[in-house]
């Protein structure tokens, strides 16, 4: 599932290819359930028409920002893809929804799983949505002080924790791996249990195998890819996830899987000892 990284990458993609453009209308909506509870008609209504002012993400939502306070939020899910693509350009048959742009172009939304989720949201259901969500690790406002109080009194695990997206936004499974590994920490200890230097430790890991994703343009192990098709690299330079049987890069320990929050989890049984 894209997290963090590969849905900033698609926001930042997409905004030189549809920000001042207006959507003119829906070419092709096949899977209805992706809208949720909204119909059809009222959504292909209030879509058509308006102009894309800004692209941005929050946690794993890519959100386009339109006119008269209405956004487009997208969630990748599993398998989502959201590129931009000339008005020839052969949809694929994975594409549930082509919103056609007033200079010819269509935005595609690709999802081979059906897992990816569509929403257009008004000011109040945007701040329901931001409401739902914890604080985003790159803002300046995330400070190791702040990870101290979402951990404190916590004895779940802090692998399990790092994934509670009302906790914290937009890590999931790979950079939950990836941080734990720089921290020199165990996934399965209890959120509670790390100290000053261990949540120091932390809070640093995160923002900088985040930014690294960034850096790297995120990580393609399957279907992600920028809004305009392209390939991440991130994958290349891994540190601990999807790494089982490998040398650890530190101390040449092999890397283990074990099974955390039904998530497979790669850590070093040396350096990150329990």
């Amino acid at each position: 599932m894209p997290e963090l990284p590969e849905v900033e990458i698609v926001a930042r993609s997409l905004a030189p290819q549809i920000v001042g453009r207006t959507i003119v209308g829906i070419e092709r909506l096949d899977w209805e359930r992706m809208l949720g509870t909204l119909p059809l008609p009222r959504f292909a209504h209030l879509i058509a028409g308006r102009c894309i002012l800004a692209t941005r993400r929050r946690a794993k939502w890519v959100l386009i920002e339109l006119d008269d306070g209405w956004s487009l939020a997208v969630h990748l899910r599993m398998s989502g893809r959201l590129e931009v693509h000339g008005p020839t350009d052969a949809a694929r048959s994975h594409v549930h929804l082509v919103l056609r742009l007033d200079d010819g172009r269509r935005l595609f939304f690709d999802d081979e799983r059906k897992f990816g989720r569509v929403r257009l949201l008004d000011a109040s259901d945007l701040a329901a949505l931001d409401a739902a969500h914890g604080p985003e690790p790159l803002d300046v406002g995330f400070t190791a002080a702040t990870l101290a109080g979402i951990l404190a009194g916590r004895r779940t695990p802090i692998k399990s924790l790092l994934l509670d997206q009302r906790r914290i936004a937009g890590i999931g499974n790979i950079y939950a791996s990836e941080a734990l590994w720089l921290a020199r920490i165990h996934p399965l200890l209890p959120a509670a249990a790390l100290d000053e230097a261990g949540i120091v430790a932390l809070h640093a890991a995160i923002r900088e195998v985040l930014t690294s994703a960034i850096m790297h343009e995120g990580s393609s192990l399957r279907n992600y890819r920028n809004g305009y098709g392209l390939r991440g690299q991130n994958q290349e330079h891994f540190l601990a996830y999807d790494r089982a049987g490998q040398p650890c890069q530190r101390c040449g320990t092999p890397i283990e899987r074990i099974v955390v929050a039904q998530r497979s989890t790669f850590f070093c049984p040396t350096c990150q000892e329990g």
